[in-house]
């Protein structure tokens, strides 16, 4: 007996439809931001009145009118569109649909999106709000849950007939539902999906990569370990073992693994399934292997899966045991289920079946290992993809969270540590960066790179060998070298890490302009500034002694917010000069330049703020100490070449330009491409004699190779290399041959820094400069 009437039956079906022609129709106006109609002229006036609005000229007879949706109708609107382009075919045509879980008066419920495929039905409930709320409880919403899907099963049972999967979906536009808080678990234990923002996001990727093939990672997400089928997929396989695991080699249809398997996607729709590492597939690349199979073409190399038997176990029957060879053959039993499979390589062989014609009919080679520990599967991923596509930057900072978190190495586990932080800061809720900030396969305005260069060089992580922490690092990071606990200790070091970022961007993003926060804080080129700053404002009140290891992250900020109050009201007050300076600099040097700046117009307000490489910078921007080094530097060079050619003349007289040949050759060839290039942009050719091509590392061989040398009639007054060029610039000892000619090569680098346009950012020291006049008394 139907659990529905007729006659609600028939209503139901109404509200229903699978008509392609229809199902067009709707999906054109559902993906629309407006309401649209045409309607008479005569009732222009009125609807205008109603918020709508002209949408273009008029026509002869009718007036085109839009009004933009609510918020919440346009998510309802796109969640129905994500299931038409998911591929289901048989949806409600509006939101009077109203299922029946009970058989009550008032045991109904209006469902916002229904769709239906010939496997599955996914029941879907929408909630949002305009702008991101606060955590918000669906404690009414869930509770008696489980008795109303049961209900729902029952009436779609009878409305549509089969047996279907069905899965009640709770979808959420920013609501922040904490997915480890009481309200999910309510969901979870229910049987229901909890289908946030990144839910939204991650399926909309699958689509434009995967296109018609995004079903089969949609449904494995939503139906993961429930069950296909209760009959096994039988299949004959070969059981070995390999590094202490237990794996399966059979062949299979494509067909039927694209059911079974998960692609770990690296998104924070994934985040419950760590560790995530695959990239989402490239649609060309897609397309490409669809046509080499539609073509005869075939792939010999094996997929390589890990079945998860968390709920399912896999049943290996095995014949009789070979004589010659320790495996086995028998026959495979494998759970026909969603998602137990993850698919560890091989995913663009495997999703180039879907779109082939031979998906039914051939079969491909697999390589099965079970329950392989996740750090050993992550590690095997990036194994395989060593020497074959790079692993993107993004990904690879992300994957070191779970590849290096429980390592033996220190300096390994910071790395982890690090990853950790930015993870939180991209996918918690309640970060200001949340859906900002790149991470994993989530491609977001801002870059996980620099989040990375910065913590790397910044105290708040301490620097670390394999085996030991820096020196000094406990007083001014935050991770207590002290807790011989591992692994609760990077824990409560993220969790300090990230809300002393997370504070921090927060009290800058209320202080700032709407324009300054995104030019200067919510940047790529500005986060790397940001973040050093404030983990040096740290140091800085650390190392005064006005914080302590145990100061928590509020404390720090309160400790911080007049620094970094003025660093906001500067940048608020940047004249175009110094705008321009920071927005305009790209490439190598940025980061530093965006750093120093914001130490700089902190440290004009609050003078007692004046770090060391603050200082150092200062001086190398002050162009009358450069002039300075860049005067000296000229008369150096000039007086070196003189001295050093008059002594070679002085001991081998006529033969001295044989005695040094090889460099004389190699002086040869740069006049001569000196005068090509003179010659290829037009200018005038002049000769040049060879001498004028030294370079002061040929001045340094020279010195090093006749470094004793003395004259051979043993000339009175005659200074050997080493009397007239060992120049002590108090650097350290001062004993050996390269100790006394050192000064050559930090000469060569100064002399670099002035002498060409890309390096006149990276001037001298007032220390340098000094050392520069030491040379200059000695040798001029």
């Amino acid at each position: 007996m139907s659990y529905l009437d007729g006659g609600k039956l028939s209503e139901l079906r109404s509200k229903l439809t699978s008509d392609e022609k229809k199902l067009k129709r709707i999906y054109r106006a559902k993906s629309d931001r407006y309401h649209k109609q045409s309607v008479v002229h005569s009732m222009v006036d009125d609807l205008l009145e109603d918020d709508w609005e002209q949408d273009g000229d008029p026509l002869k007879y009718k007036t085109k009118l839009k009004k933009p949706k609510s918020h919440s109708r346009f998510f309802e609107d796109q969640i129905w569109c994500q299931m038409y382009d998911l591929g289901f075919r048989t949806l409600n045509v509006d939101e009077n649909f109203h299922l029946p879980f009970g058989k009550g008066a008032g045991q109904s419920q209006q469902i916002d999106v229904i769709a239906v495929s010939s496997e599955t039905i996914l029941i879907i409930e929408c909630k949002s709000k305009r702008n991101r709320a606060k955590s918000t409880t669906i404690k009414s919403e869930s509770e008696g849950l489980r008795q109303k899907i049961d209900g729902f099963r029952k009436s779609t049972t009878s409305l549509l007939g089969g047996n279907r999967k069905l899965k009640y979906i709770y979808a959420t536009r920013n609501i922040k539902i904490d997915p480890e808080g009481t309200d999910a678990q309510r969901l979870y234990e229910a049987g229901a999906f909890l289908y946030t923002d990144s839910t939204y996001d991650y399926v909309q990727g699958l689509i434009k990569s995967y296109k018609s093939a995004a079903e089969y990672q949609f449904h494995a997400l939503i139906f993961s370990g429930t069950s296909i089928s209760k009959e096994k997929i039988e299949v004959p396989a070969l059981q070995g073992n390999m590094g202490g695991e237990t794996y399966y080699m059979f062949s299979i249809e494509p067909s039927t693994l694209l059911k079974l398997s998960f692609v770990l996607h690296r998104t924070r729709a994934n985040e419950a399934e760590l560790p995530t590492y695959q990239r989402l597939l490239v649609p060309s690349r897609l397309n490409g292997i669809s046509k080499f199979i539609n073509g005869g073409g075939y792939f010999p190399n094996s997929l390589i899966v890990n079945f998860n038997e968390k709920k399912h176990k896999l049943e290996f029957q095995s014949s009789e045991k070979s004589k010659s060879s320790k495996s086995k053959h028998g026959i495979l039993k494998i759970p026909n289920a969603y998602a137990i499979a993850y698919l560890i390589d091989g995913q663009h062989r495997l999703y180039g079946y879907s779109q082939s014609d031979y998906k039914e009919t051939n079969t491909i080679p697999v390589v099965a290992f079970k329950n392989l520990d996740p750090t050993i599967q992550l590690k095997l991923f990036m194994d395989i993809n060593e020497n074959q596509k790079a692993v993107s930057p993004t990904l690879r900072i992300t994957l070191e969270e779970d590849l290096f978190w429980q390592a033996e190495r220190l300096d390994s586990r910071m790395k982890a540590l690090r990853s950790s932080v930015i993870r939180l800061l991209a996918t918690s809720e309640g970060s200001p960066l949340y859906r900002l900030l790149s991470i994993g396969e989530d491609k977001a305005e801002l870059s996980s790179k620099p989040f990375a260069n910065a913590l790397s060089k910044s105290s708040l992580i301490p620097k670390a060998t394999q085996s030991k922490f820096a020196e000094g690092a406990a007083k001014v990071s935050l991770y207590n070298s002290d807790d011989t606990n591992h692994d609760r200790e990077m824990k409560r070091a993220r969790k300090r890490i990230y809300s002393f970022i997370a504070l921090a961007y927060d009290f800058v993003i209320e202080q700032l302009s709407v324009r300054n926060t995104n030019t200067y804080i919510l940047s790529n080129r500005g986060t790397f500034g940001f973040i050093s700053l404030i983990a040096n404002l740290n140091k800085f009140m650390s190392e005064k002694g006005l914080l302590s290891p145990t100061s928590s992250p509020e404390e720090r900020i309160d400790a911080q917010r007049k620094y970094l109050k003025a660093l906001c009201e500067k940048l608020d007050n940047l004249d175009e000069e110094e705008e321009s300076e920071l927005t305009e600099k790209l490439g190598q040097g940025a980061d530093t330049l965006w750093l120093r700046k914001f130490q700089s117009f902190v440290s004009q307000e609050f003078p007692d703020y004046n770090p060391s490489e603050l200082t150092d910078w200062r001086e190398r921007q002050d162009e009358v100490l450069q002039e300075e080094a860049r005067k000296l530097g000229t008369q150096i060079e000039r007086a070196l070449k003189q001295r050093v050619l008059s002594k070679l003349q002085c001991l081998y007289g006529s033969n001295w330009e044989l005695e040094i040949a090889s460099i004389k050759r190699e002086c040869d060839r740069r006049v001569s491409e000196q005068q090509e290039k003179s010659y290829k942009e037009g200018l005038p050719v002049k000769d040049m004699d060879w001498t004028e091509q030294f370079f002061i590392t040929d001045y340094k061989k020279i010195i090093e190779a006749h470094w004793t040398k003395t004259h051979p009639e043993r000339r009175e007054g005659f200074k050997t290399f080493q009397e007239e060029f060992a120049i002590d610039l108090g650097l350290g000892a001062f004993n050996s041959k390269s100790e006394k000619t050192k000064w050559l090569s930090l000469f060569n680098s100064w002399r670099n820094s002035w002498a060409h346009e890309g390096t006149k950012d990276k001037g001298l020291n007032s220390d340098e400069v000094s050392m520069v006049r030491k040379i200059h008394r000695e040798i001029v």
